[in-house]
């Protein structure tokens, strides 16, 4: 009876820990990652789609030093410099949490000191337990409401195979995708949105059409965990970082599922050749029904399975000369 609460303590305590992993298992991991040349480390401009700065890249083979050194967007206050590898745990994340976990230890400690044992004995043990109980509860709860209010401010779900909450902005430069401010794709580029060196270019309609097919190419090939095709259509670097997401949560038992993936909206951040190489940085707002399994029993953990939720992030492509377009980088975006 007395290993009970300690074993509810401790499955409290796993849950908070995956649950903010689970909400990102999607393709991308929820993460920064990969590169895009000189402007790997540079914010992308903003655009209607995505107005809200980008969130630095996290995961990327590109030192910062050989991305045009001295001209990385420096860190905002608060924020880890861009490119610099996460530290720290769930906790280092959630000041409330590791705030909680500091006074908690402070009070054995002061209970050793007084002599009133680490929790003040067995019954107080148990004390603590119920507590810790009560908290993650709370703790729960607070992570839930702050879902459901990220998902109001990115947009109402519409039932699955409805119509799509807003109209898709659809130009003459490809299906859901133009320049911002409704020019030509590539052309009009000041040198205030693109400072850091290369030379602009322009897109045509097949540009856009590759980029729309890629997005959802990506994510079929993701639920299908099909690595062969993720190579057909990403770099090599973007391959492992997928490799890696898929064996992580595959190590959890999970498995994560994007179905019916559709543009509603996207714009063109800024396109230029480097090195022989062209560049494209796409802001794209996307519906889905996105779910997370059980690998043992196929049960739905995360998402559901009938209704559809939206993300707006930045694609990078890249090709050589005379090549195709593939996945470079995806940037997660803030909220404006």
């Amino acid at each position: 009876m007395r290993r009970l609460p300690t074993l509810l303590a401790a499955a409290a305590a796993v849950a908070l820990a995956l649950a903010p992993a689970l909400a990102d298992a999607r393709v991308g991991g929820g993460r920064s990652s990969g590169s895009a040349g000189s402007r790997t480390y540079s914010a992308p401009p903003p655009t209607q789609t995505a107005p809200g700065p980008a969130r630095p890249v996290e995961r990327s083979m590109t030192e910062p030093s050989r991305a045009n050194p001295g001209l990385a967007a420096p860190a905002r206050p608060g924020m880890p410099a861009a490119g610099a590898p996460a530290t720290g745990g769930f906790f280092s994340r959630s000041p409330f949490l590791a705030g909680l976990m500091g006074g908690l230890i402070g009070a054995g400690l002061g209970g050793l000191l007084f002599g009133g044992g680490l929790f003040g004995g067995m019954h107080g043990f148990a004390g603590f337990l119920g507590f810790l109980l009560q908290i993650a509860l709370i703790a729960g709860l607070v992570w839930l409401g702050l879902r459901l209010f990220r998902a109001l401010r990115g947009g109402q779900p519409a039932p699955a195979g409805g119509v799509p909450p807003h109209a898709l902005g659809r130009t003459g430069h490809g299906p859901g995708l133009g320049a911002a401010g409704g020019g030509p794709a590539g052309a009009g580029m000041s040198a205030a949105a693109a400072p850091h060196g290369g030379e602009p270019i322009r897109l045509e309609k097949a540009d856009f059409d590759t980029f729309e097919r890629r997005l959802i190419e990506a994510n079929e090939a993701w639920s299908r965990q099909d690595l062969a095709a993720l190579q057909r259509i990403a770099t090599p670097e973007m391959v492992q970082y997928f490799a890696d997401d898929l064996a992580e949560l595959a190590s959890r038992g999970l498995r994560n599922e994007t179905r019916d993936v559709r543009l509603e909206q996207g714009d063109l951040a800024d396109a230029w050749r480097e090195n022989g190489r062209d560049y494209a940085r796409v802001a794209m707002r996307f519906s889905m029904v996105d779910v997370t399994r059980r690998l043992s029993d196929g049960a739905v953990v995360e998402g559901d399975p009938e209704r559809r939720t939206e993300a707006t992030e930045i694609w990078t492509f890249v090709r050589a000369r005379g090549g195709e377009w593939l996945i470079s980088a995806i940037q997660q975006t803030v909220p404006a």
